[in-house]
């Protein structure tokens, strides 16, 4: 059984894609298909949802994450049967039709199944494998990638940036456990998901010391709500907010970005990678 001191970040393989880790910096766009969507972009049509996936990649995405469930706070939990229903159309036309892999965005392993049948090559956890760890399984039998999310909703944490590792290492173990190869799992710190507004600036201040987990880091912090409480901004206007810790963010060792504006961070990420990586990144 491989364990967590094993892991070396490497390759990972995505459907037909081969991310190889540290060579650049990786932009997942996000398609949100649940109307309540905390940044406002929340889209109830399929081909709308649609275009706006094929706008992504020609915007310069590698990934595109699909989720037919708020994450915002308080947000209410969707039926099983009608998160499918949003997601399923999405991701079986987008796999059809994009060159590179499509994400899901759920914690439950049933919406998971079916998403990788209808063409998904991700699976995307904002709960760390906590509220169903069956999605360990749904990952581990597809050979597919599982990004793992501490999400500290319900949680206080005494000693903030230790107590956040130690839990991702929990995570971390019930995938492996499951049998999710090492090479398929990436690791987000979750900006958001119940922390503070100075936790979530200390998780990217601190994101290099995640790298002690030898993975992959994937750092989601567009438009989200610690942008607007530093800037006194609503979520239309944190652009610059939000580019300004993705690139801090690659600086301290981001290995994928997830993001709304994609032709914008793609700019971001294309400077800061020629910083940090140097020019022919």
């Amino acid at each position: 059984m491989d364990t967590i001191e094993e892991q070396k970040p490497g390759t990972t393989r995505c459907g037909n894609t081969e991310f190889v880790w540290g060579r650049k910096t990786y932009v997942m766009g996000i398609v949100n298909v649940a109307p309540d969507s905390f940044s406002g972009d929340g889209l109830a049509g399929v081909e709308e949802a649609v275009a706006r996936g094929l706008r992504m990649v020609e915007d310069g995405a590698d990934i595109v994450d699909v989720g037919g469930e708020s994450t915002r706070p308080d947000f209410t939990p969707v039926p099983v049967e009608e998160e499918l229903k949003r997601v399923l159309p999405v991701v079986e036309r987008l796999a059809r039709e994009l060159t590179v892999p499509v994400s899901i965005d759920t914690y439950k392993s049933e919406v998971a199944c079916e998403a990788v049948a209808a063409g998904a090559r991700m699976v995307n956890d904002v709960w760390g494998l906590k509220k169903d760890p069956g999605l360990a399984k749904v990952a581990a039998d597809n050979g597919l990638p599982l990004v793992i999310t501490q999400n500290q909703r319900g949680a206080e944490f005494k000693e903030f940036f230790h107590e956040l590792i130690a839990d991702l290492e929990r995570s971390m173990q019930l995938a492996l456990d499951a049998g999710v190869d090492s090479s398929n799992i990436i690791i987000d710190p979750g900006v958001g998901f119940g922390k503070t507004v100075e936790q979530n600036l200390e998780v990217v201040r601190r994101l290099a010391e995640l790298k002690s987990l030898g993975r992959p880091i994937l750092l989601g912090t567009s438009r989200k709500s610690f942008i607007g409480h530093v800037l006194d901004l609503p979520v239309e206007q944190r652009l610059e907010g939000t580019a300004a810790s993705v690139a801090i963010g690659i600086a301290n060792g981001a290995d994928i970005v997830r993001v709304h504006d994609v032709a914008e961070m793609m700019r971001v990420v294309r400077m800061s990678d020629a910083i940090v990586r140097g020019k022919d990144s």
